[in-house]
């Protein structure tokens, strides 16, 4: 379903085999300790792992991406870190739209035929506006597999 949305636990419904590509927010200090940065960290080590081989702290970074492969049982998909934000610190909007539809677009290029998964990247501790980053990834997704997961408490 393209630019469909459903309720769940992104990580969970990807150990489940719903998607073959997660994405998520990243900052570029190599932090992942808060939002759905932190389970990620925890879960799966290997998309820390792929953050920590990029620049600590570098602008460069910002709208480009690291992956990582996962495989749990039978069940293999990428963790996508999007490098969205710069910084993590502070008041205010931290996420750069610009940076959204680059890392998209660059995800759409690597994952053409993929179902991807997301959370509200860029509009919780990002400070983004939702209504704005959800055109940037429709428009970056085109054609693609792509769902919004919202988690459901």
């Amino acid at each position: 379903m393209a630019g469909g949305k459903v309720e769940g636990d992104l990580l969970q419904l990807a150990l489940a085999g719903t998607f073959d590509v997660i994405v998520h927010g990243c900052n570029g200090f190599h932090e992942m300790g808060a939002g759905i940065a932190k389970p990620i960290k925890q879960l799966f080590p290997e998309a820390y792992e792929a953050d920590k081989q990029t620049s600590y702290g570098g602008k460069e970074k910002l709208g480009t991406i690291s992956t990582a492969k996962i495989e749990r049982g039978d069940v293999m998909f990428h963790v996508v870190n999007a490098y969205t934000q710069h910084h993590y610190r502070g008041h205010g909007r931290k996420v750069s739209y610009e940076a959204i539809r680059s890392c998209f677009e660059e995800i759409a290029v690597r994952f053409p035929r993929s179902k991807i998964g997301y959370p509200f990247i860029g509009a919780g501790l990002g400070g983004g506006d939702w209504v704005k980053i959800e055109s940037i990834i429709n428009e970056a997704l085109e054609g693609i597999d792509h769902t919004l997961v919202v988690l459901q408490y």
